[in-house]
């Protein structure tokens, strides 16, 4: 008689409850987004390439003889000179700032560190007219130091000096607001190891620092570039508008439009707009960058 085989009892697998459907917070209905997507594709036609293409459509309307001749022209070619003039004094002048200031600001603490930062954030608030004012006021024949300057023959306004000055007071917070809140995310930990390893003041900016806001950096100074040579308000406050001397390019081309002078006008508007393009370029290429970020090593920053 064999012997009874004990039965395998199975252990029931608890029941996972399933967590209740919750849609996505970006989901929406197909139709919701191609409407979306149209939208934002109409209005970048109607507002932005549409009346970009008509620069260039009317700048060659007569062809490229006349355009040549527009551009070619002393005014055009004075303005074009004052304006790279000024755009090489502003934006230096504005990355040496910008980069002291976001270095003080973003690694030590200081007292005056609040009303340093709203300093640097008043142009955004000020209108560029008023900002221009504001040098009329100091420079100009009744102003605070006018008597001081017609007595020394020093002329700032209705000139080169505060055409510059105006430029900029304008441009004054691009390079130092694109890197100050990129150094406050980075910390002091490397430059603190790179001064325990060694290494000095000067070559721990220069090794550790700068190579990792270097992209900011270019950042901010082609953005502060392109405002520097597109600025109008201002510009036109304290220039005088003296043609062939203190006209710049966007100056010169509010003139030739007020002459009826069209061909001419947008021929050196479609110098700014390319100037726009190139900038964008320049700014997709560096936001690329930031994006994907490179790696720094403060042991080899500082060999």
């Amino acid at each position: 008689m064999s012997a009874a085989i004990p039965a395998m009892t199975t252990v029931a697998e608890p029941r996972r409850i399933e967590p209740p459907y919750m849609p996505a917070a970006t989901t929406e209905p197909t139709w919701v987004r191609l409407s979306l997507i149209g939208i934002a594709l109409l209005f970048s036609v109607l507002f932005l390439l549409i009346p970009l293409a008509a620069v260039f459509v009317e700048a060659l309307k007569k062809g490229w003889e006349a355009y040549a001749m527009a551009i070619m022209d002393d005014d055009a070619l004075s303005a074009i000179r004052l304006t790279l003039l000024t755009a090489a004094i502003a934006v230096p002048a504005n990355l040496v700032f910008g980069v002291a200031a976001s270095w003080a600001i973003a690694k030590f603490d200081f007292r005056g560190k609040s009303l340093l930062l709203t300093l640097i954030d008043l142009p955004f608030s000020v209108s560029p007219v008023i900002s221009g004012l504001i040098y009329v006021l100091l420079f100009g024949a009744h102003g605070w130091f006018g008597a001081w300057l017609l007595e020394h023959d020093i002329q700032i306004l209705f000139a080169v000096p505060g055409i510059v000055l105006a430029t900029i007071f304008v441009t004054f917070p691009f390079v130092a607001r694109e890197l100050i809140p990129l150094m406050q995310t980075q910390g002091n930990e490397e430059e603190e190891a790179a001064l325990v390893l060694g290494a000095s003041g000067w070559r721990t900016f220069w090794h550790v620092t700068l190579p990792n806001i270097k992209w900011g950096l270019l950042y901010g100074v082609i953005l502060c570039n392109a405002r520097a040579m597109g600025e109008f308000g201002a510009v036109s406050v304290v220039s005088g508008h003296i043609r062939g001397e203190t006209n710049t390019m966007p100056l010169q081309v509010e003139i030739l439009y007020n002459e009826y002078n069209f061909a001419a006008a947008f021929s050196v508007a479609s110098l700014l707009a390319l100037l726009a393009l190139v900038t964008l370029a320049l700014k997709t290429f560096i936001e690329s960058r930031l994006d994907h970020g490179e790696d720094t090593d403060p042991e080899e920053h500082t060999k």
